[in-house]
């Protein structure tokens, strides 16, 4: 029986393809779990479509990522943290700070873990972060941290 795969099934296939099956693995294990249908014409186009539409989804995503990363291009945010007398920082400026702070700017939700830092904040002074938006598209926003009096 040729079935055609709507998701990704181990040691069989990737979902788009049409794999030839026993009857028996088909309609008991495949279209149960919803992994495949019955390779009709009807199913493929159906797949193509569906394909197609997740392809469009993502390209539009991704440009407003771009664009969103041309807004941002020069940002640059300021916290005030208590320090020390040689700029060492009481506290941290971390992740979860810059996403929030982020987040307050753009309106839209950041997520701390696609802000790229290595280790949390603790000097005052100037520093370069990454920010992934999407997949392919990086900026890179200047946090300076100024002691507070």
């Amino acid at each position: 029986m040729e079935v055609l795969l709507l998701k990704d099934v181990r040691r069989l296939g990737k979902a788009g393809e049409i794999k030839k099956v026993a009857d028996g693995y088909a309609r008991n294990y495949l279209f149960p779990r919803g992994l495949a249908v019955l390779a009709t014409e009807a199913a493929r186009k159906e797949l193509e479509e569906q394909m197609a539409a997740k392809e469009r989804r993502a390209a539009a995503e991704k440009a407003r990522a771009e664009k969103r990363a041309q807004d941002l291009q020069n940002l640059v945010l300021t916290f005030k943290a208590r320090a020390g007398e040689s700029g060492r920082l009481y506290g941290s400026i971390t992740s979860a700070d810059i996403a929030e702070r982020l987040s307050a700017i753009i309106g839209d939700e950041v997520d701390k873990r696609k802000v790229l830092l290595q280790e949390p904040i603790k000097e005052a002074g100037r520093s370069k972060v990454d920010v992934k938006l999407h997949n392919n598209v990086t900026i890179t926003v200047t946090v300076i941290v100024e002691p507070e009096v």
